[in-house]
């Protein structure tokens, strides 16, 4: 990938702030950075505390998808899953609502501060709603220590499980609750243990996961993310990392290039804002996403605008991240 001179990223580059219909994760606002290259817009949004060298990979995505002619779609809808943060039982219905006719849920889970008892009361609700044909999966964001998470799986087994995401956060740590479980014919699928790892490849090399959760942004793009996924060799997994509409456009155009594509999709989440910088924005319908290109709307960039203070920030990040590019440094 060749990459564009850094005055060519920031000419167009806009700043939003979109608040959350409920905060996730502890954020209640989601900030991001679009910009646009000879291929369309792009997105440039790693979280804030992320230092500049996992920023950078971001970056580089960002540029694969604004400048970089993208694969060929295989699909022209993408089936999604709701996304539940740790909310109460009643809170957790009222956000699955928000998702038109998805079918299956992710369900976070082991949020510090909370308890095994909230995570099931959570989960059993999202079934009660869903009914016995949906599908749950859950995530605990590596929040366990292994024998915690098969006390863990043991007790929202009963709740028909499609897969568990990221229940411990170190490789050994997936291998060893893989083995623990497997005799309960619940998949471990990895998360953290690819889009933050040195080498994205170790967990399935280490045998420590049935699939692959990916994400375009901190992967590096869509061709890098497809390369990863290929070599693993596991089924994927496409998911956001709460972006706006246009980074769920990217990561909707690496669903769509994958020749398998077993389970519904983690890029739902615009449906967690309550405003978003598209019209209509890319929130599912009867449970899919159409692929293609996303442009923001003028009135809804100046709307979700972010303060003077933040923009300029951005401006630096990127300016830093682009530096760290132009070395050859990615990860």
């Amino acid at each position: 990938m060749t990459l564009p001179p850094l005055a060519d990223i920031l000419a167009s580059t806009r700043t939003v702030a979109l608040p959350l219909a409920t905060p996730f994760r502890g954020i209640s606002v989601r900030e991001a950075t679009l910009f646009e290259g000879p291929e369309g817009w792009t997105e440039f949004s790693p979280f804030i505390e992320y230092d500049d060298v996992e920023s950078a990979a971001w970056l580089a995505a960002a540029i694969d998808f604004g400048w970089m002619p993208q694969p060929k779609a295989l699909r022209h809808e993408i089936a999604v899953n709701a996304t539940i943060p740790a909310v109460s039982a009643i809170g957790a219905t009222e956000i699955l609502a928000r998702f038109d006719g998805c079918r299956t849920a992710k369900v976070k889970v082991a949020e510090p501060g909370q308890t095994l008892v909230d995570d099931v009361e959570r989960v059993r609700a999202v079934r009660g709603e869903m009914g016995s044909e949906g599908r749950i999966r859950i995530d605990a964001n590596g929040g366990w220590n292994v024998d915690e998470a098969e006390h863990a799986i043991h007790a929202l087994a009963e709740f028909d499980l499609e897969y568990v995401e990221q229940p411990c956060m170190s490789v050994e740590e997936l291998a060893e609750i893989r083995r623990r479980v497997k005799y309960m014919g619940i998949p471990i699928a990895a998360d953290e243990s690819v889009r933050k790892a040195t080498d994205p490849i170790a967990v399935a090399r280490a045998g420590a996961a049935d699939l692959l959760v990916v994400k375009a942004q901190p992967l590096g793009g869509v061709h890098r993310a497809l390369e990863i996924i290929a070599e693993a060799g596991l089924p994927a997994v496409v998911s956001s990392a709460l972006d706006t509409s246009i980074g769920l456009s990217m990561g909707a155009t690496l669903a769509a290039s994958l020749e398998q594509l077993d389970y519904d999709c983690g890029l739902g989440t615009a449906a967690l804002f309550t405003s978003d910088i598209a019209s209509p924005t890319l929130v599912p319908s009867n449970g899919v996403l159409t692929v293609g290109r996303i442009a923001p709307d003028p009135a809804l960039l100046s709307a979700n605008a972010a303060t003077s203070e933040r923009v300029a920030w951005w401006r630096e990040r990127i300016t830093r991240c682009h530096a760290l590019l132009s070395s050859g440094v990615t990860e």
